[in-house]
């Protein structure tokens, strides 16, 4: 039996009236819920009102970077827009962003706690860490001990300066003679390939002390993975902003944890066989 009659719609029934209040009411909740909450004295940062759920995605286009420089001459230098249902402060010009990084540092320090980095490494990864500031400063502390290592060690021949350094003239004496070969064999070629591996092998030599043939299994392996996690990465994770999506199967997902899942098992197999060589 009909309840009503609107012009646009035709009649409608009691359930699908009460269906339509109940969505309403689901939705102000979810907004309600996912708002953030601005702490005692400050002021919300300007920027564009975001549609429900999706935030200010539509707005952003194809072209994210003129699309946000466009809305920075509108809203200020620092304003705030919604990806999904996350917020995300924006900067924009030479002054400000010197100001967040150099200035004020220790506010803008750290990575974003994301639902896909958790998969990175468990969640420890230098690069996409979800650790309080202060671990990751550690982290990273560390990473740059080491490498300030290498530029210190000597290296095996005396023509060096340090290790690094013969690490690398190595890797560059022998790309060149790659590149050479493969000339002569196809003519003309895409060097980028030969690079990415070149520059590989050159951390597996600082990592594990140990360097690759560049048709070796594992190294080309090492090498497919970072591009499969780079495509995958570059494409987005919509869980990542829109929370209820990650009790949906995702087939990218998928294929994500299981990248960083062959990874972590390869570089604990190169971790077990440097021990295992390793002279003390």
């Amino acid at each position: 039996m009909a309840l009503t009659v609107l012009p646009l719609l035709g009649p409608i029934s009691v359930s699908e009236s009460l269906v339509a209040i109940i969505t309403i009411c689901v939705v102000y909740l979810l907004m309600r819920l996912t708002r953030t909450k601005i702490p005692e004295g400050l002021q919300k940062l300007p920027g564009p009102k975001p549609l429900p759920i999706i935030g200010n995605v539509l707005e952003m286009g194809s072209n994210p970077h003129l699309s946000l420089t466009a809305m920075s001459k509108c809203y200020g230098p620092v304003f705030q827009i919604q990806i999904g249902m996350r917020p995300v402060v924006v900067l924009s010009g030479n002054n400000v962003i010197r100001q967040a990084l150099l200035k004020q540092g220790d506010e803008f320090a750290g990575r974003p706690d994301l639902h896909s980095s958790k998969f990175i490494s468990d969640g420890k990864s230098l690069a996409f860490s979800t650790d309080k500031v202060g671990v990751w400063r550690a982290r990273r502390k560390l990473a740059l001990s080491a490498l300030r290592t290498f530029t210190s060690v000597q290296g095996k021949s005396p023509e060096y300066s340090c290790a690094l350094e013969e690490h690398i003239s190595k890797e560059g004496l022998y790309l060149i003679e790659r590149l050479h070969s493969v000339m002569k064999a196809d003519g003309g070629f895409d060097p980028f390939r030969h690079i990415v591996v070149s520059v590989a092998n050159v951390i597996c030599g600082i990592c594990f002390g140990r360097r690759y043939s560049h048709d070796d299994d594992e190294l080309v392996s090492l090498v497919n993975m970072s591009d499969e996690f780079g495509k995958i990465v570059g494409s987005g994770n919509p869980a990542d902003f829109i929370p209820f999506l990650r009790i949906l199967p995702s087939t990218t997902m998928k294929k994500f944890v299981d990248i960083n899942a062959r990874f972590c098992n390869l570089m604990k197999k190169m971790v077990n066989e440097h021990y295992d060589t390793f002279d003390k």
